[in-house]
């Protein structure tokens, strides 16, 4: 029986693009291009694709996009695209406010995906939280690895803006850390909870949050085209790991009739048991998914 209480949502504050040799590893140009074209450098539209969830008293956010601080040499190698106070847009765009939002999940710490956590106050110019009053939700040991990352994926973190913000929560008992392959981030009332599940091959204790509907795929499986077990990002950092994660994540998905989100789709927003059954994305930057 579906929970009424619950509401499902997803915005979209932004899109960018990325390498798509990057995007698609081993995968030779000729057969990825075919679906996801490129432009004359290579470079892949993506979708930043955050999940809303509205429950009787909590309003919780899953990611926060990439944030519109990062200056214009930043904004023109990636084509970031998007309105001043992204975040705040897209929430506005689906009924809702910043200070409404209870609870924030963060999947992992690359600059994608919690880059939209704070902004630049225009007087200080220092970094301030966007949701100063909410609840932050975090794997322990990610966020551990974040901070003393390898050589070769230092660059996804930005910690110099992350761990600042992470350590406000801390200071005003805001921050929830979390640990293990799986578990219960907390209640969604009626006997239903948001849980977790962990992937290893995109970058260590990637947290994937889900509900009895919907599973957030995060990095593990970026978009539509990523389904297949073979098609590995060369961002990731144990490409053989992700494809271990991938079988063990469409088990899991398929005992338990989840329908997947993806976070970087640019046509899509998920599918249903392993990829059949695509659901075109909606035009507009906000959108309810509960009819799907």
């Amino acid at each position: 029986m579906t929970n009424k209480s619950i509401k499902n949502y997803l915005l979209e504050p932004a899109t960018f693009k990325l390498d798509g040799g990057a995007m698609y590893g081993i995968i030779p140009k000729p057969l990825w291009n075919k679906n996801h074209p490129s432009d004359e450098l290579n470079r892949i539209d993506l979708a930043l694709r955050l999940w809303l969830i509205k429950t009787s008293d909590k309003l919780i956010l899953i990611d926060t996009g990439i944030g519109d601080y990062h200056g214009e040499k930043f904004n023109k190698r990636f084509d970031v695209r998007s309105e001043e106070s992204p975040l705040s847009q897209a929430l506005t765009h689906a009924g809702f406010s910043l200070g409404e939002v209870t609870d924030l999940v963060i999947s992992h710490l690359h600059f994608d995906h919690v880059g939209g956590i704070c902004e630049q106050d225009k007087e200080t110019e220092k970094m301030i939280p966007v949701l100063p009053k909410a609840r932050c939700h975090v794997h322990k040991s990610h966020y551990e690895y974040s901070l003393n990352p390898t050589d070769r994926d230092t660059g996804s973190f930005h910690s110099h803006i992350f761990a600042p913000i992470i350590n406000y929560y801390k200071e005003n008992n805001l921050l929830h850390l979390y640990e293990g392959e799986e578990g219960e981030l907390f209640s969604l009332g009626n006997g239903e909870t948001l849980s977790f599940k962990c992937s290893h091959g995109h970058t260590p204790w990637l947290m994937h949050p889900y509900t009895k509907d919907h599973i957030y795929m995060s990095d593990l499986v970026p978009t539509s085209h990523h389904l297949s077990i073979p098609w590995v990002m060369g961002y990731d950092i144990s490409p053989g790991v992700t494809t271990e994660n991938k079988k063990e994540f469409y088990e899991f998905i398929q005992s338990k009739n989840l329908k997947l989100i993806y976070e970087h789709d640019p046509n899509f927003w998920g599918s249903h048991s392993k990829g059949e059954d695509h659901y075109k994305a909606e035009k507009e930057l906000s959108y309810s998914i509960d009819n799907y």
